[in-house]
């Protein structure tokens, strides 16, 4: 799956995998879920065939508000879950031929381009991560270390789930509470809606709102197509969604 706006910028590369059941655990893609490593691995070679060029960067996802900038121009944590970089969910780089990579499996995968500046940034937003304003501190640090305007920034909001399946107690609901629509009220339930929750947190940062792209997509409703913790009660399955910069047709 791609987003249209990304799409349109030719120095841009980005991506969001699915299931394939012809592939080892349906192609997931995480090597810190007790899988099998070399099945895994086996996936990860196929996804790097697509982009022969591209040096991928993984981080081991806490549901922090750590963001890490990417000066290295070679792969971390790709063959070998140890080489990750530890306890960050969010990676920010402006160097070329670098995909940064989020896993998910219901959680919030952002993908951020300054086409201006050539800058580009992976979010990994649970409700956590949300909690913390990962995404707006996201934002600011492209602000604040590469000189970008938030207005420049094109975003696009990948498949997690949705306010139609993501029930919660008040124990984490009320993390959210001032802010409006932000999830409806089933019974003793909330169903919240971390996409718009994260959709406001780049309008606060300063995001036109027609450079926002959500791909509306719910993982626990479209569980065919990409992997959901909640809707498969439990799955070691993750699917990924990358970006980066390349040298070619720039």
């Amino acid at each position: 799956m791609k987003f249209q706006n990304l799409s349109t910028y030719h120095n841009c590369t980005h991506f969001i995998t699915q299931k394939d059941r012809s592939c080892e655990y349906d192609f997931s893609l995480a090597l810190h879920t007790n899988e099998e490593p070399s099945k895994i691995l086996q996936n990860r070679k196929l996804l790097q065939q697509k982009f022969p060029h591209m040096r991928f960067i993984v981080a081991n996802q806490t549901h922090s508000a750590n963001i890490q900038i990417i000066t290295q121009n070679s792969s971390q944590g790709w063959r070998d879950e140890s080489e990750a970089i530890r306890e960050c969910d969010a990676l920010i780089t402006n160097q070329k031929n670098i995909m940064l990579t989020i896993l998910t499996a219901d959680c919030v995968p952002i993908l951020l381009f300054d086409p201006q500046k050539e800058v580009v940034s992976a979010v990994h937003a649970g409700w956590n991560g949300t909690k913390k304003e990962i995404l707006f501190k996201t934002v600011n640090k492209m602000i604040k270390e590469f000189g970008s305007n938030p207005k420049d920034i094109i975003a696009g909001v990948a498949p997690s789930i949705g306010r139609c399946c993501y029930e919660v107690g008040e124990d984490v609901a009320k993390h959210f509470f001032e802010i409006p629509n932000a999830f409806d009220i089933k019974g003793d339930k909330y169903m919240l809606d971390l996409p718009l929750i994260n959709r406001l947190q780049l309008l606060k940062a300063g995001l036109k709102e027609e450079n926002i792209e959500l791909s509306n997509i719910c993982t626990a409703c479209q569980v065919d197509n990409y992997f959901s913790y909640r809707k498969e009660q439990g799955c070691s399955g993750r699917f990924m969604s990358i970006i980066g910069l390349n040298e070619e047709n720039k």
